[in-house]
């Protein structure tokens, strides 16, 4: 990572590598079920196969595209714990880099849906002052989140500003 998005003098945490495998089977069965819904509408509905078929050319176009970039956005999470508080950076084409001030953090929630349950993942939030900061890392696997959750309300406890 470049300096712009990099802390002096500290190491990224990276998400787990499953996280990659969730967003290949997000994207496909996004894929599927926008290309072919409106396919089968135009193709059942009002015989016009040439238009469905469009539209699942067009569905797999964007699905190879997405399965190329899965990969650049998965390496481009990660997470810095430093003294005073918390980095994290992601985005491919547009950069982001937030630094959450433990003393700031109000609420630090995980959650998990039945998708990321299944690939044994948890994405942990931050709510702070602020309501501009939507800091949130993905892909991390529950053992991490659970631990990453306390020692940030701990450190949050610890270095509360006055609210």
């Amino acid at each position: 990572m470049d300096t712009l998005f990099a802390p002096p003098d500290q190491e990224w945490h990276r998400i787990s590598p499953r996280y990659r495998t969730l967003e290949v089977v997000r994207n496909v069965v996004g894929a599927v079920v926008v290309s072919t819904i409106p396919a089968l509408i135009l193709g059942l509905g009002f015989q016009l196969w040439w238009i469905s078929a469009i539209c699942w050319g067009v569905g797999a176009a964007l699905l190879v595209l997405s399965l190329v970039l899965v990969p650049r956005q998965w390496r481009a999470w990660g997470y810095a714990l430093r003294e005073d508080d918390l980095y994290v950076t992601h985005g491919v084409m547009f950069r982001t880099l937030t630094a959450v001030p433990y003393g700031r953090m109000q609420v630090v929630e995980v959650t998990s849906g039945p998708l990321e349950r299944a690939f044994k993942l948890a994405t942990i939030s931050f709510v702070t002052a602020s309501a501009d900061t939507d800091a949130s890392i993905p892909g991390l696997p529950p053992e991490e989140a659970a631990r990453l959750r306390d020692h940030l309300t701990e450190l949050g406890e610890s270095r509360a500003t006055g609210l």
